[in-house]
């Protein structure tokens, strides 16, 4: 299925392509500042969602807050994996050299990614998420690079939330770094500088 979006050509060509997921009400422009703080050199694919909710894009339907319309999610996954394969043909990128940043909304579809194909990413910086679906055997993650920025005081994703994808990634192989912040579920600039100092220890050392 075709994702609105939009594709910066990067400066270094060993840099992994960065995958831009938004939160809720966000769109494919919304991380571009965050990829140029994590990777300034690499290839940017800012993705928007394809669903609604009262007028906000979002990647998956969700019941509640909090509570995800999991068949949608699990079809909506698919999807955005097979845009991804599309994409890397189109515009000649390595499909499997992508790292995806995601916030809230777009980083609970990272994970999804995750949870459903082992090579789906080659990493993924995912700011705010919760476990996009439980009861579920991941694939073989076997040391995938995985940062996870959390708020201690979250009311919307819970801390319980990240300690459970953090455990649940890490048991299936990932190499998962948990960062806190005190604060709630605002993006922070703290956190995005943590973010691009871990990419650069996995992905430019």
């Amino acid at each position: 299925m075709e994702h609105q979006h939009i594709y910066q050509k990067g400066s270094s060509p060993d840099a992994p392509t960065l995958l831009l997921l938004h939160g809720t009400g966000g769109n494919e422009r919304d991380l571009l500042p965050l990829a140029e703080m994590i990777s300034p050199g690499s290839n940017v694919l800012g993705v928007r969602g394809n669903v609604l909710e009262n007028g906000m894009p979002r990647f998956f339907r969700r019941l509640a807050e909090g509570v995800f319309d999991i068949e949608d999610l699990v079809k909506r996954t698919w999807d955005l994996s097979a845009f991804l394969d599309s994409a890397a043909e189109e515009y000649g990128f390595d499909r499997r050299r992508v790292v995806a940043v995601g916030y809230s909304n777009g980083a609970n579809i990272a994970a999804s990614l995750l949870f459903h194909q082992g090579d789906a990413l080659m990493g993924a910086i995912l700011h705010h998420p919760m476990v996009p679906l439980r009861d579920k055997e991941l694939p073989e993650l076997g040391g995938v690079p995985v940062f996870i920025a959390a708020g201690k005081r979250d009311p919307i994703c819970p801390p319980q939330e990240s300690e459970d994808l953090n455990e649940l990634l890490a048991g299936a192989g990932a190499d998962v770094k948990l960062y806190w912040e005190n604060g709630g579920h605002q993006l922070t600039r703290t956190e995005v500088e943590a973010a691009a100092q871990w990419f650069q220890e996995k992905f430019e050392a």
